[in-house]
């Protein structure tokens, strides 16, 4: 369990790393003949009306996504930064889905369900399960058998 555990860490890691570097190069990518590259700010239904927007869109989802991957990769290393980056996981993504439903709840706006609510509550989900197995269940230092430890 522990190994699926850290393959969804990887996972996401890169998922969110990719997302935020994404983010940051996307006002650039033309300059930088980055052509190939579809734009972030397309993708996530986003315009830019001034200069400001540039730097909210790069700290936002930029900054913040970065920063996620790069925690999600560090807790590869390390039980109690797990147990932190499945609990912000499990948080952020709330979160964001819960803004995402309360937003549908006023008149004429649009529905919660997309691919981007159902990604957050799947996660949601996962990084709750995860959280509770590796808290309150794994627990290595426990086990009286070294080979047992060993396995996981």
């Amino acid at each position: 369990m522990i190994w699926i555990i850290r393959l969804f860490l990887l996972a996401y890691a890169v998922l969110y790393f990719g997302i935020g570097a994404w983010a940051i190069i996307d006002p650039v990518r033309d300059a930088l003949e980055l052509g190939d590259i579809p734009s972030f700010m397309k993708a996530v239904g986003l315009q830019v009306t001034d200069e400001i927007g540039y730097s909210e869109v790069a700290g936002l989802y930029g900054g913040i996504n970065m920063v996620i991957g790069l925690l999600c990769f560090l807790a590869l290393f390390s039980r109690g930064i797990t147990t932190y980056v499945l609990s912000l996981l499990a948080f952020l993504t709330f979160s964001i889905a819960l803004g995402r439903y309360l937003f549908s709840l006023i008149p004429s706006t649009p529905t919660f369900y997309n691919a981007f609510f159902v990604f957050e509550v799947a996660t949601f989900v996962i990084s709750l399960s995860f959280f509770l197995y590796v808290k309150y269940l794994y627990n290595p230092s426990k086990s009286g058998d070294i080979e047992k430890v060993a396995e996981d």
